[in-house]
């Protein structure tokens, strides 16, 4: 019997974390400002009143401590959760994460496991200042040894959190800030996919929409638009980054012939590039057209005046379906 309720982002990650503690005690998070306040996003509000300062740590600021101290916590059999206060914060510790907490396991040939979830809220439209609005996915996404995921409703967050916390490998986990407030339906009694399985939210037949994060939204109101044109669109919500479910993909490639990757990073080595090159590798006979890909620009996140031109909307979703058709 399903157990229904509605919630933002934000609280659904709550939700899921607190869950997470209550199955096991070796389960903790650390961050800066996440107790009495409950971080920047108040994402962990109420958790430290109802587990405790050592359970629910304020730390210092310093990113590389954090991921450093995450990193003994695993070894002594903990599980910590680590918040990255910012995406742009978190290259101060990511010399912890990609030299050392991603080689872990490797180094140890599989005897010493790094079950260590990094949360760094990530990308565009809050306005914000530099080094608050990036979108580093594809660092980690490069990073062998690394799982990257990202939720983009709050059921799904509710869900991956706790199977990222489950995981025995270390678990970048990639929340899209603009989504923390829009509120949406969780199933509290049963998840829906697993964790590294990508969605297809929406169905049609003429092209294939892929992204992930925040850019789902964007792309479901460019399909609602196509479709009032008469273009039936799909719609393919990656969720896991690293590793990619290509199956759902590649189905729906075979049956549109025409595919459109949407990001917000910049699109030069991005995960999009990596994505096209795939698709164009195994469902070449498929495409009718290239797989066009709409992102961010290279150049640096703009101020915030100026970041409606920079990110990808609707409009430049439509554009490249209309020029995938146009083939």
């Amino acid at each position: 019997m399903s157990e229904m309720t509605t919630l933002p982002m934000s609280k659904a990650l709550n939700a899921g974390m607190a869950q997470a503690m209550r199955d096991s005690d070796r389960v903790l998070l650390m961050g800066e400002d996440i107790g009495p306040l409950g971080g920047v996003f108040r994402v962990t509000e109420g958790l430290q009143a109802e587990f405790g300062k050592n359970r629910v740590i304020d730390t210092p600021l310093a990113e590389s401590g954090i991921i450093g101290t995450a990193i003994g916590l695993a070894m002594g059999g903990f599980r910590p959760v680590c918040e990255i206060q910012f995406d742009g914060f978190v290259f101060p510790g990511f010399d912890q994460i990609t030299t050392q907490l991603a080689k872990m396991t490797n180094r140890h040939e599989g005897a010493l496991r790094m079950p260590v979830v990094i949360r760094i809220p990530y990308g565009g439209h809050i306005g914000a200042v530099e080094h608050h609005q990036e979108s580093p996915e594809a660092y980690f996404t490069h990073t062998p040894g690394l799982r990257v995921v990202s939720p983009s409703t709050p059921n799904d967050a509710y869900w991956m959190i706790q199977d990222a916390i489950a995981s025995d490998d270390p678990v970048v986990f990639l929340e899209p800030k603009s989504r923390y407030w829009p509120k949406g339906e969780v199933d509290l009694s049963a998840r829906a996919l697993p964790l590294h399985a990508s969605r297809i939210v929406r169905r049609g037949t003429d092209v294939t929409l892929v992204g992930h994060g925040a850019m789902v939204s964007t792309l479901l109101q460019a399909a609602a638009l196509a479709e009032s044109e008469g273009t039936s669109c799909e719609v393919i919500d990656l969720r896991s980054l690293s590793p990619v479910d290509y199956g759902p993909i590649l189905d729906s490639v075979a049956r549109t012939g025409r595919m459109v990757y949407a990001q917000e990073a910049p699109q030069f080595t991005s995960l999009g590039s990596e994505i096209a090159a795939t698709v164009t590798e195994r469902a070449f006979y498929s495409l009718e057209a290239p797989v066009l890909r709409v992102s961010g620009f290279d150049v640096p996140f703009p101020p915030a005046k100026l970041e409606g031109q920079y990110l990808p909307d609707a409009d430049r979703i439509l554009e490249a379906v209309d020029r995938a058709l146009a083939y």
